[in-house]
C-alpha cells in the first residue's frame, strides 16, 4: 500500500481585480443618494474635514475663494495633488490642531469655548424631544389608571408584551400562561380586560376576533353585521355575497347594508400607534414648460455649497506648520475639492439625463401618463454619453416634479410593446388602459381578463392574458368575481 505524504509549497499567481477607490467609491454614494440624504452625506463631511466650510445660500460658486487668497490657493493646488501617505500621528495632529484653532479663535474674541453648561444645554434640548407614544406604552398606561389587582395588572403586562404591532396576541392563553408560570385563570382575566382597553379590538387572536369584538364594543351584537363575521367570515373574505344571503335568509341589499359597517372596523386596530416610515419627497428636479419649450430646473435648496477654508490656506501659507501637519492640511484640502467636484458631476449628470428624459417623455409631459413612451436605460446612456450603470445610480432615489405630479425617475424607463400605428406604448401606459377599462365596466358583469385582453386587441395592442393578470394585480385590482356587485 502506498502511503500519501503532503508537501508545502510557494506559488506565485497573478490574477486582476477591480478595486474601487475609497474616493470613487465615495463620488458615487453622492451620486446616488437623494437630496435629502446628500445634505446629511454633507454634514458629515462637513463635521471631519476641517477645511471645508458652508457657504450662504446666495453665494454662486461651490469653491469661491477671497481675491486676497486665489493666489495663494494657486500655489497650494500643485503641492495638494502629491500623494501623502499617513501614519498613526494624523489624529494626534488633528487634535493639536483643533486646540490651536480654539486658542487662536478666543484670542481673536471670535469664538467662546464650549464650556460645561452649554453640554447641560444641549442635553436638556436633546431630553426634551418629544416622541410618539408607542402601543405598549399606551396600554399600560391604561392598565395603571384601571381598578385591578397587583397579579391582573402583572399578567397584563406579560400580554402587552406577547401583542405585535398589528395589535393581536402571538400566541393561546394556555401556551402564554405555560411561559410566563402564571395561573391560567389570572392570564384569561387579564386577557378580558385588555380586550376592553382602547383601541377597539386589541389583544385579539386573529382578525376575526378583532372584528367581534369592535362589533360587540359598538353594541352590535344582535345584528346581521356580528353574524356574517362570526358565522359566515370566509364567505365574507371572498365576498360571496349571494352566498351570505342565502344561509341567512336575507336580501342581498341587506347583506351589503351589514358589509358597510363592518367596513368601517379597524382590521390592525395596533397599526396607527406603530412607527411612522413614511418618507417626505423632496422632488430632486422640476420640469416646467417656458416659452413653449420643456426645462428641467435642479432643486439645490437643500445642498449645502462648500468652499475650501481660507483660514487653513492661510495657516500653510505663514509657513508655521509642521511637514507632518501641513501634508495632512493639504490631503485635507483635496479631498475637500474632490468632494465639491463630485457634488458639482453629481448635478450635471442628473441634469443631462432629465434633458434626454425630456426629450424622449414629451408626449407625457404633454397629455399625460397614457402617452408615456417605452425607454430603457441604456438608450438614455447612449445619448448622454456615459455608462448604464451611472444613469442606474444617478435616478435612483430621485424625483421629478412635473405638470402630472410628482414621479420616481424610474417610472419613466418602462419596456412597451408595438401599437397599431406602429408607435411604442410603455407597460405603463398600458395599465393605465387597462385601469380605466376597468373603472369604466357594468359592476354587475365585470371584465374578465380575457374579455380585457380583447378590449386591448381592438386597440392593436396585442397582450397575453397573464401578462393582464399580472398589470391587474400590481395596480391592487381583484378578479372579476370578486369586483362583481349585486
Amino acid at each position: 500500500m502506498c502511503a500519501q505524504g503532503f508537501s508545502q509549497e510557494l506559488r506565485q499567481k497573478q490574477t486582476q481585480s477591480l478595486v474601487l477607490a475609497p474616493q470613487l467609491r465615495h463620488s458615487l454614494k453622492i451620486l446616488q443618494v437623494a437630496a435629502l440624504d446628500l445634505r446629511t452625506t454633507i454634514q458629515e463631511e462637513l463635521q471631519t474635514n476641517p477645511s471645508i466650510e458652508e457657504l450662504p445660500v446666495d453665494t454662486k460658486s461651490l469653491d469661491e475663494a477671497p481675491p486676497e487668497s486665489k493666489s495663494e490657493d494657486n500655489s497650494q493646488e500643485s503641492s495638494s495633488n502629491e500623494e501623502i501617505e499617513f501614519d498613526d500621528n494624523s489624529f494626534e495632529i488633528l487634535n493639536k490642531l483643533d486646540e490651536d484653532w480654539r486658542t487662536f479663535m478666543s484670542e481673536a474674541g471670535g469664538v467662546q469655548s464650549y464650556t460645561s453648561e452649554d453640554a447641560e444645554r444641549r442635553e436638556h434640548f436633546f431630553n426634551s424631544l418629544v416622541t410618539e407614544t408607542s402601543l405598549q406604552e399606551h396600554l399600560l398606561d391604561q392598565a395603571s389608571l384601571a381598578d385591578i389587582s397587583i397579579h391582573q395588572r402583572n399578567a397584563i403586562e406579560f400580554l402587552v408584551g406577547s401583542i405585535d404591532n398589528s395589535g393581536f396576541l402571538t400566541s393561546s392563553l394556555s401556551d402564554l400562561a405555560l411561559i410566563s408560570e402564571l395561573p391560567l385563570s389570572e392570564v384569561q382575566q387579564a386577557h378580558a380586560i385588555l380586550k376592553s382597553f382602547d383601541p377597539p379590538g386589541i389583544a385579539a387572536f386573529d382578525l376575526q376576533d378583532s372584528l367581534l369584538t369592535q362589533l360587540e364594543l359598538k353594541y352590535k351584537r344582535n345584528t346581521d353585521a356580528y353574524d356574517i363575521v362570526q358565522d359566515h367570515f370566509k364567505l365574507l373574505t371572498r365576498r360571496r355575497i349571494p352566498d351570505i344571503a342565502r344561509k341567512m335568509s336575507i336580501t342581498v341589499e341587506e347583506v351589503q347594508d351589514a358589509i358597510k359597517d363592518i367596513a368601517l372596523l379597524d382590521p390592525a386596530p395596533g397599526r396607527r400607534f406603530s412607527e411612522d416610515n413614511n418618507r417626505s419627497i423632496l422632488p430632486d428636479l422640476t420640469i416646467v414648460k417656458v416659452d413653449d419649450k420643456w426645462k428641467v430646473t435642479l432643486n439645490s435648496d437643500y445642498i449645502p455649497r462648500l468652499r475650501i477654508s481660507p483660514t487653513y490656506k492661510e495657516m500653510i501659507a505663514k509657513g508655521h506648520l509642521s511637514k507632518q501637519e501641513k501634508e495632512y492640511i493639504q490631503e485635507k484640502m483635496r479631498s475637500g475639492r474632490f468632494l465639491i467636484s463630485s457634488i458639482e458631476q453629481r448635478q450635471q449628470t442628473i441634469e443631462k439625463i432629465a434633458n434626454e428624459i425630456i426629450r424622449l417623455q414629451s408626449d407625457f409631459l404633454e397629455e399625460g401618463v397614457s402617452k408615456l413612451r417605452p425607454c430603457t436605460m441604456t438608450q438614455v446612456a447612449e445619448a448622454v454619453g456615459v455608462h448604464e450603470t451611472t444613469v442606474s445610480r444617478a435616478i435612483a432615489n430621485k424625483y421629478a416634479e412635473t405638470p402630472h405630479g410628482i414621479f420616481d425617475l424610474k417610472f419613466f424607463f418602462t419596456p412597451g410593446y408595438k401599437g397599431g400605428d406602429g408607435e411604442s406604448i410603455s407597460n405603463t401606459s398600458v395599465k393605465d388602459m387597462i385601469q380605466n377599462l376597468i373603472t369604466a365596466e357594468d359592476t354587475s358583469k365585470p371584465l374578465s381578463d380575457q374579455e380585457i385582453v380583447h378590449r386591448l386587441k381592438e386597440k392593436e395592442i396585442k397582450i397575453a392574458r397573464r401578462t393582464v393578470a399580472k398589470y391587474r394585480e400590481e395596480l391592487g385590482i381583484l378578479p372579476s368575481n370578486l369586483r362583481r356587485q349585486y
